[in-house]
C-alpha cells in the first residue's frame, strides 16, 4: 500500500482463546508477547509481531522438563504471569510456578531463565524470591535490576488487602540481593501484576486491580525513586463508586461491551514514539452459573477464557498515562501503528526468512499428521509428550498414541490439545483402534481441566463388543450421555463435534460415509473459568487422547485432527 493508504485498524483481542496475563517487549522492529500456560506444556507461549497487528506463535522458551515439570500440579496450577523483557543484547524471562494454591498456605515459586536469541536456547532457571505470584524485572538506566511482586498472606485476617514487594537482583551472582522493601500496602485496593517502567525521571508502578474477574482493571501510580513512596492516579469517573480501584482500563461499569475483564496491563513504545498496552480480557458466553452456585453465582461463564486484547495509549502534559481518546473502557478496534498499512502481514518474517516462516507456519486447519514433529499450537498437560506417550515415526502419517493414564491423572496422560478460539467452531479426528477392554479408550476430548470434560471416545465392552460411547465430568460428577452403541471392527472411525454458543453436538461415523449425531445437545458451558470448583484460569481446549488402565500401554493410531472456527 502507498502512504497515502487508510491506516491499519487492530482488531481484538489479537491472540484468541486461552493466552492470559500478557507481557509485551519490543526489539528493534520486532515486538513479542509472553502469556501464561498454566500446568498446560511446555511452558509459556511467545507470540511475534512487526506491526501490533498480526501475530504468530513462534515457541516456548520453557521446552526442557529440566527446566520445567509440572507432574502433581493442580488445576489452573503451573506457570502463572510471565514477565518478558530485554536488556544489552539478553532476553529475560521471570514467572511463577504455582504448585499449592487451594489452600491456605500458597506455594509461588519465582524463578528467571535468560537467552540470546528468542528463539533459544533458555537457560536452565535461577531460583528468585517467593513472597507471591506475578514477579516482573525491572532493568534501570543505571544498570541495576529489581524484581517487583505481589505478596500473599496466609494469616487470618490477612494483615493487608494488597500488598507488593521490591528486590534487587544481582545479574553476576544469579540470585536476589539486599532487603525486601513493601513499595505498595493497601487495606482496600488489591494490587498484583505489577510492572515498573522508568520515563523522563519517573518510576511507574503499573499494577493490575481487582482480581481477574468481571470487576478487573488496571492502575497507575510514580515516584521519583524506585522504593517509592508511590502517588497512585486518581483520573476522573462518573462511574467509580466508593471504594473501587482507580483504573485507567476497565470493563467492570460496561457489561455490554465484548471485551470484559480488562486489565492486568503491559506496556510497549513504537519506533515512532507511540505506545500501546496489552491487557488481558474476556468474551462473554450467553451462559450463566445456576443463582445457588458455589462460586460465582449467576455470573456470566467464559468458555474461551481470558485473551489478549492491545490498547492505543497516550501520556497527558503532567506525566500520566490514559486511554488514547478518552475514558477507560477498551475498545474492540484500535489503530494500528505508523506503517502498519505498508508492511502488509510480517509476522512471520521478511521474504529472506523463509526458513523461519516455515518453522514458525500457523497451525494447519487439518493435521494429517505428515510433519516429523508435532506444530507448537499443540500443548500437553503438565509433561512433555515424548516417545512413551507419542510416535510420528511408528506409523508413518499417522500419529501413534499410546494409553497410559487415566484423564483424571496430574502425573501421565496421553492427551494433546488446541485452543478454542470461538464460540462458533468444530473439531474432529480420525483414527484406527481395537480396544480389547473396558480399561482402554481413546478419541475426541472437549475439555477445560482434568475434573471437566467432554469425551467422546472408542472402548470395549463385553456384551456390545467394540463400542463408541459419550462421557461427561463436571466437577468430578461422572455421567455416560449415551448407551454404549456398537462399532464395526477394522474400520477407521471419524469423530466430531460442533459448538454453538455453548451448545455442542457430537457425530460420529465410520470413514467415508454420512456422521450420525450422537447424544443430546449438550451445554458445555460448564468448561468456564466460572463454572469449574478448582480451576478457573485457564479456557476450553479442542483435543485427542488414549487411555489403557490395564497398564499395558494399548495404542491409538490417529490419522488427522481438525480444529476450525466456523463464524468470528
Amino acid at each position: 500500500m502507498g502512504k497515502n493508504s487508510e491506516k491499519a485498524i487492530i482488531r481484538n483481542p489479537i491472540l484468541r482463546g486461552f493466552h492470559p496475563d500478557p507481557s509485551v517487549i519490543r526489539v528493534k522492529d520486532d515486538y513479542y508477547i509472553a502469556t501464561s500456560t498454566f500446568e498446560w506444556w511446555p511452558g509459556v507461549r511467545i507470540h511475534h509481531s512487526r506491526d501490533l497487528v498480526h501475530w504468530n506463535l513462534i515457541g516456548y522458551p520453557l521446552n526442557r522438563t529440566s527446566q520445567l515439570d509440572l507432574r502433581g500440579v493442580g488445576p489452573s496450577q503451573g506457570i502463572w504471569a510471565p514477565c518478558l523483557t530485554y536488556d544489552k543484547g539478553t532476553f529475560y524471562l521471570v514467572y511463577t510456578v504455582v504448585r499449592s494454591f487451594y489452600c491456605n498456605m500458597y506455594d509461588t515459586e519465582n524463578y528467571l531463565v535468560t537467552a540470546k536469541s528468542i528463539e533459544g536456547p533458555w537457560s536452565e532457571p535461577a531460583a528468585l524470591n517467593n513472597f507471591g505470584f506475578d514477579p516482573s524485572l525491572f532493568h534501570d538506566d543505571d544498570g541495576r535490576k529489581y524484581m517487583v511482586s505481589m505478596v500473599t498472606d496466609h494469616r487470618v485476617p490477612k494483615k493487608y488487602q494488597g500488598r507488593l514487594v521490591l528486590q534487587e537482583y544481582d545479574p553476576a551472582a544469579g540470585k536476589m540481593t539486599g532487603p525486601v522493601r513493601d513499595i505498595y500496602r493497601a487495606e482496600g485496593i488489591f494490587l498484583e501484576g505489577p510492572h515498573i517502567f522508568k520515563r523522563r525521571g519517573w518510576y511507574y508502578l503499573f499494577s493490575a486491580d481487582t482480581g481477574t474477574g468481571e470487576a478487573h482493571g488496571q492502575t497507575i501510580q510514580r515516584s521519583r525513586n524506585v522504593w517509592g513512596p508511590y502517588e497512585m492516579y486518581r483520573p476522573e469517573d462518573p462511574l467509580r463508586q466508593e471504594g473501587e480501584a482507580y483504573s485507567v482500563l476497565t470493563s467492570r461499569h460496561h457489561g455490554d461491551i465484548l471485551l470484559q475483564k480488562a486489565g492486568h496491563c503491559d506496556l510497549v513504545e513504537t519506533p515512532e514514539g507511540e505506545w500501546y498496552a496489552v491487557h488481558l480480557c474476556a468474551r462473554a458466553s450467553e451462559d450463566r452459573n445456576p443463582p445457588d452456585a458455589e462460586r460465582f453465582a449467576g455470573e456470566r461463564r467464559y468458555m474461551l477464557g481470558r485473551e489478549t486484547a492491545i490498547q492505543k495509549m497516550r501520556w497527558t502534559e503532567d506525566g500520566w498515562l490514559v486511554l488514547e481518546g478518552g475514558g477507560n473502557t477498551p475498545k474492540e478496534e484500535v489503530e494500528a501503528p505508523k506503517g502498519a498499512a505498508e508492511s502488509g502481514n510480517p509476522a512471520q518474517g521478511g521474504p529472506a526468512d523463509k526458513e523461519r516462516e516455515q518453522r514458525f507456519r500457523e497451525a494447519p486447519v487439518r493435521d494429517d499428521f505428515d510433519e516429523p514433529c508435532l506444530h507448537p499450537d499443540y500443548q500437553s498437560l503438565r509433561i512433555p509428550m515424548d516417545e512413551h506417550f507419542i510416535s510420528l515415526a511408528r506409523r508413518p502419517g499417522w500419529l501413534r498414541m499410546y494409553g497410559r493414564s487415566g484423564l483424571a491423572s496430574r502425573f501421565s496422560q496421553t492427551l494433546i490439545a488446541r485452543r478454542i478460539t470461538e464460540y462458533h467452531m468444530e473439531a474432529g479426528a480420525c483414527l484406527d483402534f481395537e480396544p480389547e477392554v473396558f480399561k482402554q479408550m481413546a478419541g475426541l476430548i472437549l475439555l477445560y481441566d482434568t475434573d471437566n470434560y467432554l469425551y467422546l471416545h472408542l472402548s470395549h465392552d463385553e456384551d456390545v463388543g467394540k463400542c463408541i460411547t459419550l462421557l461427561k465430568a463436571e466437577n468430578k460428577q461422572y455421567a455416560y450421555l449415551t448407551d454404549y452403541i456398537p462399532v464395526e471392527t477394522g474400520r477407521d472411525i471419524v469423530l466430531h463435534l460442533s459448538l454453538t454458543g455453548t451448545q455442542v453436538q457430537f457425530s460420529y461415523g465410520l470413514r467415508g460415509e454420512t456422521l450420525r449425531n450422537i447424544g443430546p445437545l449438550v451445554n458445555a458451558g460448564f468448561l468456564s473459568d466460572e463454572a469449574c470448583r478448582e480451576g478457573w484460569f485457564t479456557g476450553a481446549m479442542a483435543g485427542i487422547c488414549c487411555q489403557d488402565l490395564t497398564g499395558f500401554g494399548k495404542h491409538a493410531d490417529f490419522d488427522w485432527f481438525e480444529v476450525f472456527p466456523t463464524s468470528r
